[in-house]
């Protein structure tokens, strides 16, 4: 799954800077909110070139590796070809390279939320956001050491396939529906917000935009599998970085240079220090971002299927871990881009806030409106920002359509096959649910516009499942006490505890009787007229703050993970201590590949390690009574 943060807040109060002048020098006095957006909508015929180019690109390389694997297969022979289609097309046939893998795996997880509400972070909330580059990279050493050495050594196509093996069928059909029902609500988001992009520079209905791409997006992902998606993504980077490079250096040049927009963040105080607070209720601070947001990123990368499906698309575990360092790398690289767009974004509207003005009606609109002004005068750029939010979305969604048609055929289908599938069920099985969750996605797109704050209850139950399915990973990778019975109980309980705690706090910030602490902003030197709203500002939101009493869902989003991950291994361990004290609990030694590396060797040093732990297959049922005779 990709980073996308929940961002809640507008302006704040107004402030004054003598030192500083007007972030706007044209003339455009008498003008009113409505002629300014009117003519600011300019997506001419070499705009609609660059982004139509980018979509036939994505359709050429679909076609092409779709065409190179049809050709590869009727080469083979027919008693070959059934288990090889389906490993080309899910895992590339285990044979991809290390750069374009990891340029995938950072494609995959910055989508067009992220591209567009990071610079928003920045503006509205200021840096202390960007310290989270810690957090991935000790997210990246505990993925080198504890989960790649265990899921690249079982070769497995499904990540969920783990859990069955660790502990039971059950488990794996749990782990599948959490993450099938995560994507789900996630994909329609992921499509709905560039289309609110795409929408504001062209005017055209986001009801005729989104259909058509996510089509698209559809036909290269079900034609070419893994290997289309991967390659595609590489282009769809390059695009993106391209436009966030434009914006970046146009953007700065127009404001007077690097020196003058970090003199206007710093007079803003959008530059902040590590807040070393420990109170677990803000929103944002080192001790949050150190604890809370790498369990968050472990989730993220280590139980989602389509970026475990690319890390086991390569040969070997040196090169998954050098993918590793690559996405890492490359994270952070694309996320500083990220960060000092948004410092961007506010060293040029630091005197005229048009989110106070409502010249930009949402918080995400701040970026494409902040590109519609600076390549007013270049056809073909906004072109290629546009471009660019497009590829970032077509990314992540056809990542998540690969990734459900892997859990589909392996965990859905093939467990409960009683005879093996033929090379025709399994290839209308692989394109036919990317087919079928692909227009699942657009249905639900066109309903997201309507409902409101729901929306964002969506975003936080999509991820409210994550924790819960981290536990089952945790539980049987570091906890070999837990057995099958505890690990569903455990489960089970994570989500249902998430799903409370995650629409209470929602519920509160919808109400308003939960807000956050947003940086000034000023509308003094506005060249337009607007109708500004006086009353209701932040010293209002404090005073009302300081009358609710803080409750355990008020601590940081970026705790939640942590703590429902919590309740579920201490929910499984409790389940599993009393199961074994019945004796309801038949034990068996565990295979030690199905543990991490260092509890491998506590087993070595004779830890007793004797919980349930069921074969997959007929082969290792008989492997596992030999070894037990």
């Amino acid at each position: 799954m990709s980073s996308d943060w929940l961002l809640n807040g507008s302006s704040g109060e107004d402030y004054s800077t003598d030192e500083i002048t007007s972030y706007d020098e044209n003339d455009t006095s008498g003008q009113t909110i409505d002629s300014i957006s009117r003519s600011l909508q300019r997506f001419e015929w070499p705009d609609y070139v660059v982004f139509v180019l980018m979509l036939l690109i994505c359709i050429v390389i679909g076609i092409f590796f779709g065409y190179q694997d049809h050709q590869k297969h009727k080469r083979r022979r027919k008693q070959a070809r059934r288990d090889s289609e389906a490993l080309d097309y899910l895992v590339g046939g285990r044979k991809m390279q290390i750069f374009p893998v990891s340029v995938s795996l950072v494609a995959s997880w910055i989508s067009g939320i992220s591209l567009l509400g990071t610079s928003t972070e920045i503006y509205v909330y200021g840096t202390q956001y960007c310290y989270i580059v810690f957090a991935v990279i000790l997210m990246g050493f505990v993925l080198h050491h504890i989960f790649l050495p265990v899921f690249h050594e079982l070769q497995i196509t499904s990540a969920y396939e783990y859990l069955q093996r660790r502990f039971d069928q059950r488990m794996r059909l749990f782990g599948s529906i959490l993450f099938t029902v995560a994507c789900l609500l996630w994909m329609p988001i992921v499509i709905y917000v560039p289309a609110l992009a795409f929408n504001q520079v062209t005017g055209l209905s986001i009801h005729v935009v989104t259909p058509i791409v996510c089509m698209i997006c559809v036909f290269y992902t079900s034609i070419g599998g893994l290997k289309a998606v991967v390659w595609t993504d590489v282009i769809q980077s390059g695009v993106t970085l391209l436009a966030l490079l434009a914006v970046l250096i146009k953007g700065t040049y127009d404001v007077g240079g690097p020196a003058e927009v970090l003199q206007r963040n710093i007079a803003g105080d959008r530059l902040e220090v590590p807040n070393i607070d420990p109170d677990p209720t803000l929103r944002h601070s080192i001790w949050i971002i150190l604890i809370g947001a790498p369990v968050w990123f472990c989730y993220g990368v280590s139980c989602s299927q389509d970026m475990i499906q690319r890390f086991l698309s390569l040969p070997t575990l040196q090169d998954a871990r050098k993918a590793l360092k690559g996405f890492v790398i490359g994270w952070i690289v694309v996320n500083l881009i990220f960060f000092l767009i948004g410092m961007l974004v506010y060293a040029t509207y630091y005197r005229c806030d048009p989110l106070t003005t409502q010249l930009a009606k949402a918080k995400d609109q701040l970026l494409p409106l902040f590109v519609m002004e600076t390549f007013a005068a270049y056809p073909g750029m906004t072109g290629v920002f546009v471009a660019g939010i497009f590829s970032a979305a077509l990314s992540s969604l056809s990542s998540a359509l690969n990734a459900l048609s892997a859990i589909t055929l392996e965990d859905f289908c093939k467990p409960y096959c009683k005879k093996p599938l033929t090379e025709k069920q399994i290839g209308y099985i692989m394109r036919g649910s990317v087919l079928v969750y692909g227009a699942l996605s657009v249905l639900l797109s066109l309903l997201v516009e309507h409902l409101g704050t729901v929306m964002q209850l969506t975003m936080t139950l999509s991820s409210a499942s994550g924790a819960p399915l981290f536990g089952l990973f945790v539980m049987g990778i570091l906890m070999p006490w837990v057995n099958g019975t505890g690990a569903l109980y455990g489960g089970i309980t994570g989500l249902l505890v998430m799903l409370y705690m995650c629409y209470k706090a929602q519920y509160s910030i919808a109400s308003g009787s939960r807000t956050f602490d947003t940086k000034p902003v000023s509308v003094e030197e506005c060249p337009y007229e607007y109708a500004y709203n006086t009353t209701g500002g932040l010293a209002d939101a404090e005073s009302e703050l300081e009358h609710v009493e803080k409750s355990i869902y008020h601590m940081s989003y970026m705790y939640f993970t942590l703590f429902g991950t919590s309740v579920t291994c201490l929910t499984g361990t409790i389940v599993s201590f009393l199961t074994k004290l019945r004796g309801t609990s038949h034990q068996d030694p565990i295979d030690p590949k199905l543990l991490a590396p260092c509890i491998r060797k506590m087993q070595s040093t004779g830890i007793p390690l004797t919980f349930q732990a069921v074969p997959t297959d007929r082969k290792q049922a008989e492997m596992c009574e030999t070894d037990c005779n």
